[in-house]
This record gives C-alpha cells, structure tokens and sequence, in this order.
C-alpha cells in the first residue's frame, strides 16, 4: 500500500514531502513517489543524517530538531496522511488533527487504515465524541481509506471544519 500511495501522488502530479527515511513505509512511499517521476522532498532531523536517509531524493532538507522538522513538514505540505507506525506516526497524526481542531490549519489529514491497524484509534475518536471530548465535526474531518487512490480522491473534495473547538463554555 505505501508503494502504491507513492505512485498514486505521483501520477496526479503531486510531489511528495516526507520524513526523508529510506527505511519501512517511509521509504516504500518515497521509492513508489520517485518510480512515478515527482518531486519528493526528505526532511530529516540532523540526529538521522547519513544514517537513513534516502539516497535519490528531490532534496534533503536537515534541522537540528524534531520540532523544526515537524514545521518545515508543514510548512511545504498541503495534506497529511498517516500509514501504520508507531510512536511518531501517531504524535504527528495527533499534532495535525489537533491543530485542525483550533483552527491553526486547515489542511487535509487522513489515515490509510491498512489491515484495520487503526480501528481501534477510530473507535477512540469515536468514544471521544461520545463522551464529548471532540466534536463529531472534527471527527468526521478525519479521511480515512484503505485504499490509496480513494483517500487521495477524498483529499481532493476536501472542506476543512471552521468550527469552535469547545463543547462547553
């Protein structure tokens, strides 16, 4: 699935702005993305250069941190999608559906649910709706697929949720 998002962004002409990793799904994406001809832009904390980074990229860009990195993701990005990971996946998901929450983006974020590997989270987002921790409307921004060329015709029918944040005053 990760090589077929590659090449899927690749063939609407979109470029592909990534964690800069030549390792697991990352890589698998960026490798997809490069075989369909776009542009694939690595951004890769300093700790990680010349360890695992990809040799054939459009361009290598280096911060000091994982903040600064975090922010030049954003900064060049016009969508987040998230594949199965682990701890930084979920960090970064849950920073960007954070700020679509307060309105601090309102840029597309998605989850390519392959295997069911995110049911679970979905259901916790679910409960939190049901336990009014998150508005449905924010909820129900979230784009998730199982299939890469679906979640990328739903990035691109996209209306971000301009709503308040808070349940209760």
């Amino acid at each position: 699935m990760a090589n077929r998002l590659g090449k899927e962004i690749a063939s609407r002409g979109f470029g592909l702005v990534y964690g800069g990793s030549n390792l697991g799904l990352m890589g698998t994406v960026a490798k997809g993305a490069l075989a369909g001809a776009t542009s694939v832009i690595g951004v890769l904390p300093k700790v990680f250069e010349d360890r695992i980074q990809h040799p054939n990229l459009t361009e290598l860009i280096v911060t000091d941190t994982m903040h600064q990195r975090k922010a030049k993701m954003f900064e060049l990005s016009d969508g987040f999608i998230a594949l199965p990971g682990g701890f930084g996946t979920f960090e970064e998901l849950l920073e960007m559906l954070t700020w679509s929450q307060i309105g601090y983006s309102t840029k597309p974020c998605g989850i390519l649910n392959v295997n069911g590997y995110y049911d679970e989270l979905l259901k916790f987002f679910d409960k939190s709706v049901e336990m009014r921790f998150v508005k449905k409307e924010h909820r129900n921004a979230i784009i998730v697929d199982t299939d890469p060329k679906n979640i990328l015709d739903k990035f691109e029918k996209y209306k971000p949720v301009i709503i308040d944040k808070w349940i209760d005053r």
